[in-house]
């Protein structure tokens, strides 16, 4: 027995351990920087840590370090374009969700800077629901969908003004300890991964349309209506454009200029009209090319 500690210190640690848990903080190591980046990407890969442990906690910046290293010591990428696949993949894995508005709202007011404006946000009923872990979110987006209800506009306002609202900010914060389990989290790590992939493809494909391969990540942007319309547009274009080029499957010798005029028929049409003629008639130009050749 211990009798010389009093009780409280062996208290104090288990809950600090019940509110890491219930703030999603992780025990992971601190992920080091890998050996072989280049300086330039050293510098916007140190940064990219630090917001992604604010972010979601070290083990999430560990998955971004891992995914950095599969382009260490590649002699068909440059410094300036590894550093911005670095920079790209942090902005697109500290993506904006309604945790994230209230997690940085709370920071403002955290750090003593007065009280700052109102965050309002207009994001869709689906949108949070999907921050949900997967198995309850299922469920309840079946019933949206059956009710007709999934598109539902709900307006968010985030404030620290008063303590009522700061505690607010904090309940919605803290369900950051199930952002990596869900529905929203799944459908990023899906399209960064093939963002990801077809960039390794095209350096071996398509080495001149790499750049603008690595760009197509600014697409994707935004919360509500936007972000849903921003994130299909971009599945468009690889799916009808990159993809089939780099499979062979679309003769596009020049595929950087097919992918800049296909993002400039981007436009706020939900139905994707005109995005889709675009890049039919660039298939048909690439498909009567072809048929050319001798």
């Amino acid at each position: 027995m211990n009798l010389g500690v009093p009780k409280a210190a062996g208290v104090r640690p288990a809950i600090r351990s019940i509110f890491a848990y219930v703030l999603g903080d992780d025990d992971d190591a601190i992920p080091m920087l890998p050996a072989g980046l280049p300086d330039p990407v050293r510098q916007v890969a140190a940064e990219a840590v630090n917001r992604l442990i604010d972010y979601q906690g070290p083990g999430y910046a560990q998955l971004y370090v891992a995914r950095l290293r599969r382009f260490i010591g590649r002699r068909d990428i440059d410094d300036a374009m590894f550093a911005e696949i670095a920079r790209l993949m942090v902005v697109r894995m500290a993506y904006d969700d309604a945790i994230r508005m209230a997690q940085l709202k709370l920071a403002e007011a955290e750090a003593g800077r007065g009280v700052a404006p109102d965050d309002v946000r207009k994001l869709r009923l689906d949108e949070l629901v999907s921050l949900l872990p997967k198995k309850v979110a299922d469920h309840a987006l079946r019933i949206l969908k059956y009710l007709g209800w999934l598109h539902l506009p709900v307006t968010m306002r985030f404030s620290a003004a008063s303590r009522l609202r700061r505690r607010r900010l904090r309940i919605e914060a803290s369900f950051k300890r199930w952002r990596l389990s869900s529905v929203r989290y799944a459908t990023e790590r899906v399209w960064v991964e093939r963002w990801l992939h077809m960039i390794d493809r095209s350096l071996t494909k398509q080495p001149a349309a790499v750049a603008t391969v690595v760009a197509t990540a600014e697409m994707v942007r935004g919360d509500g209506d936007g972000y849903a319309r921003s994130l299909r547009d971009w599945n468009l274009i690889v799916d009808h454009l990159i993809k089939p080029t780099l499979d062979g499957a679309l003769s596009c010798p020049d595929l950087a200029g097919a992918i800049t005029e296909a993002r400039a028929a981007v436009s706020s049409d939900p139905r994707q009209e005109t995005l889709e003629r675009v890049i039919a008639r660039i298939r048909e130009r690439a498909s009567a090319g072809a048929a050319h050749e001798p």
